[in-house]
């Protein structure tokens, strides 16, 4: 983990020319209202509960994908089954979170416990795709960025327990993240299937090269690896999907973020001093901020910069 400290005559000086150009392009391509929501009550209840419960069943299969992408085993076969007795969970056991309060969170068969791991993951990415809905209303990034949320509490998940982000979620987020630019080229504000394209393709250079660059500084630094490779295809698959104009952000929040986690686990003792701890869910973090109003933060922060240079010179 890396922590960058700023002079602010540099922030001064760097900012200076670029950052008019800075943020009349990320006004162009992000600062815009929801596409669509519905006008009354009942609507916008009805859809909100969609997103809600949709968020609920693919919180479900994430689930599934932390426990067996791991272990390189396929996420469709098997059925799912209880982890203690092998017993294949029926589909009225299998309901996201309400199967496990009626069964009191239990193996139906054995009576194993299960973990509360489960009903917290199918919680959090059931608010987070209500947050995405709310966010942008109707419109082709919610369903895009309800995939980002998938991907991202997976890798997250994973990467807590494994310390490695799955290939599957990076490699494919580089993937899906050019693919959906060209599809839907107004993820970047631009009008265009090209256009759409070279935005996910710098994005992706961008984050990925800039990652890249601040792990080989660390490595050089410390004399020993800085930053795990899956960190470095996260952030690429992310600048894909959101663009460079969110990378600066992802990795400056991302890194606060870690620092203060990392100087909380060693006050309490569940880390030393030197430990590895994962960068991945942080990067994640940074993102969920971004895309659920961070950019609007991060465009006061620009502009607070340029007043201070506007002042300074």
């Amino acid at each position: 983990m890396v922590i960058a400290m700023f002079n602010i005559d540099l922030l001064r000086s760097f900012f200076d020319i670029p950052c008019s150009f800075i943020i009349s392009n990320q006004l162009t391509a992000w600062h815009c209202a929801a596409a669509w929501v519905p006008d009354n009550l009942a609507g916008q209840i009805f859809f909100s509960v969609f997103a809600f419960i949709l968020g609920l069943c693919l919180g479900s299969f994430a689930n599934v994908c932390i426990y067996r992408l791991p272990m390189a085993r396929s996420i469709v076969w098997p059925r799912s089954h209880c982890p203690h007795c092998d017993h294949l969970i029926a589909w009225y056991d299998n309901i996201p979170l309400l199967s496990i309060i009626l069964l009191g969170g239990k193996c139906r068969s054995c009576k194993g416990a299960i973990s509360k791991r489960y009903f917290l993951i199918e919680l959090l990415t059931g608010i987070l795709f209500l947050a995405v809905f709310l966010r942008y209303g109707l419109d082709a990034r919610t369903a895009v960025y309800w995939m980002v949320v998938t991907g991202l509490v997976i890798g997250t998940f994973v990467d807590f327990d494994y310390m490695i982000i799955p290939d599957q979620i990076t490699i494919g987020g580089i993937f899906a993240g050019l693919i959906c630019s060209v599809v839907f080229p107004s993820l970047h504000g631009a009008d265009s299937l090209f256009a759409g394209f070279r935005a996910s393709f710098i994005g992706m250079l961008a984050g990925g090269m800039s990652l890249w660059l601040v792990g080989e500084l660390g490595r050089l630094a410390f004399r020993k690896e800085a930053m795990g490779m899956g960190d470095v295809k996260l952030l690429a698959a992310l600048g894909a999907f959101l663009g460079w104009q969110a990378i600066v952000f992802t990795i400056m929040f991302a890194s606060l973020a870690g620092a203060i986690a990392g100087v909380a686990m060693v006050l309490t003792g569940n880390k030393s001093m030197g430990s590895k701890i994962p960068f991945g869910p942080y990067l994640a973090l940074a993102a969920l901020v971004w895309m659920l109003g961070g950019h609007d933060w991060w465009m006061t922060y620009l502009q607070w910069l340029h007043s201070l240079s506007f002042y300074a010179g």
